[in-house]
């Protein structure tokens, strides 16, 4: 079977690793009501060196199921997307991605445990919708604007529209997706150039545009029947003229003996 180059693939990935973080933060939450602990001590305070843990320690930290719910669905669907879609630098947009946010949320915080995985849920976003329009490819600014339909309202909680929310998070997950948007530019899919396009191309040794005059006008190919093929004289002369016959005769040694 031939192997095609194209860019969007079914892999077990799309699933796996998308099911794998939205099991963590569930398995994180039911330790907390198993055991009665409550993990938000770990999550991001702002500007405060003991803070600086909560930027690995607060996605997977959930004040409590509502909050959960609320971020498992757009977790799954917009980390799916983003395996499917640019499978080759998904790793490095949700780890890194946890990791940028999450410092500027320390930075631009208010001072509270700011808690949830919602920063990268807005990286994701973020990522999924603008990689797409500077991409220009046809799918992936398709994908662009389900993104866009599903969860186009998450814009407005990135202002302070709400004081028990984390805007400051959710801001910080907005601006390090559009700056994974920009800085990301390998390894994802480009935009088909046909031969006219390219900068190399030159009319005049392309064969379909050579049934074309200066004016644009289609010039058509002449039938095999309609060209007239001229005969040189002196092969016209030496085929009509009668052609010379020679005769060998040879003598039969058989009849001696």
């Amino acid at each position: 079977m031939n192997k095609t180059n194209d860019p969007f693939k079914f892999s077990i990935d799309v699933i796996l690793y998308p099911l794998l973080l939205v099991l963590l933060i569930w398995f994180v939450f039911s330790i907390e009501i198993r055991f009665g602990y409550r993990f938000n001590k770990y999550g991001i305070y702002p500007q405060t060196l003991k803070g600086l843990r909560g930027i690995v320690f607060s996605p997977f930290i959930h004040s409590g199921i509502k909050h959960l719910y609320s971020n498992t669905i757009p977790l799954f669907v917009l980390s799916a997307a983003l395996f499917y879609f640019y499978k080759e630098v998904a790793l490095k947009v949700i780890i890194y991605g946890i990791l940028l946010s999450g410092l500027i949320t320390w930075a631009i915080g208010r001072p509270s445990y700011h808690i949830g995985i919602s920063g990268l849920i807005y990286v994701l976003f973020s990522f999924n919708f603008f990689k797409g329009l500077f991409a220009k490819h046809y799918r992936l600014i398709a994908l662009s604007l389900v993104v866009i339909f599903l969860y186009g309202s998450m814009f407005v909680y990135a202002f302070p529209v709400d004081e028990k929310v984390s805007w400051e998070g959710h801001t910080a997950g907005l601006i390090t997706g559009l700056l994974f948007a920009l800085i990301f530019k390998k390894k994802i899919a480009k935009v088909t150039k046909y031969d006219w396009e390219q900068e190399q191309f030159n009319p005049e040794d392309d064969e379909f545009m050579k049934h074309f005059d200066e004016d644009g006008k289609f010039v058509p190919t002449p039938k095999p029947d309609e060209i007239e093929e001229e005969t040189p004289s002196s092969q016209l002369s030496s085929t009509q003229s009668s052609p010379n016959i020679r005769y060998v005769f040879k003598e039969n040694k058989d009849n001696d003996l």
